[in-house]
């Protein structure tokens, strides 16, 4: 079974289904993403990943223990770690108070993983002392992947990480996205820019109408025609 198996997950708001027999996996170290049309259900499936949403059907399971009934503030102390797309940083915290507070369930020294997202995100190093609220866009999803990084996670949820920022800036965080992921742990993100995203993911699953339509390795839908044509503008 794979590191994170969430298979024929069935739910949405109030008597109305989002995605119907969604199912998404990825193993440990590899970057799995989750891309298709507005409207697909995407972010829907990830919150469902993350317990935010009861499923009426199907199940989540990480690192062989079943979750689907565990609570969102309980799946982060087994490894899960979620970062939503909008409210995703402390405005009125510095940098590194924003970090500090990503290892809230921690008892040990955090020392050593601060250093850690410190390498990774140099930029936060060096405005460690700023308020998150003065950073760029870019420099704020920093933040957030850096706190979520902070609770050690074997598993990263991203909900469009590079939206809002320019080209250059995408390009930079997916190339951190791919540091985080040969550190072995498991990447699952949601992603509109699904040309580049495809391209450093390990595998990918197009959703339409809350239901896969394909999935495949991240190479094999980038060469896919039918993918190209209807979601990849050709």
């Amino acid at each position: 079974m794979s590191f994170l198996a969430a298979t024929h997950m069935t739910c949405g708001y109030g008597g109305a289904n989002i995605i119907e027999d969604c199912s998404i996996t990825v193993e440990q170290g590899e970057i799995a993403v989750v891309v298709g049309p507005n409207g697909a259900g995407k972010s829907t499936a990830m919150k469902a990943v993350f317990g935010m949403l009861e499923l009426k059907e199907g199940s989540v399971v990480l690192d062989g223990q079943d979750i689907t009934s565990v609570p969102p503030q309980d799946r982060v102390p087994l490894g899960m770690a979620f970062v939503p797309q909008n409210g995703n940083v402390f405005v009125t915290m510095t940098v590194e108070e924003n970090l500090e507070m990503g290892a809230f369930i921690r008892n040990d020294d955090i020392t050593p993983t601060m250093e850690q997202v410190y390498e990774l995100f140099p930029i936060l190093y060096e405005k460690r002392n700023q308020l998150a609220g003065e950073l760029s866009g870019g420099q704020r999803q920093q933040v957030a992947v850096g706190r979520a990084l902070m609770t050690q996670p074997k598993l990263l949820m991203l909900d469009e990480p590079t939206a809002g920022v320019s080209p250059v800036v995408m390009d930079d965080l997916f190339d951190r996205i791919i540091d985080v992921a040969r550190t072995g742990i498991a990447v699952l993100m949601v992603e509109q820019n699904a040309r580049q995203a495809l391209e450093i993911a390990d595998h990918g699953f197009v959703m339409v109408q809350g239901k896969n339509r394909f999935t495949d390795t991240g190479e094999a839908l980038l060469a896919n025609p039918e993918v190209r044509r209807s979601f990849l503008g050709g």
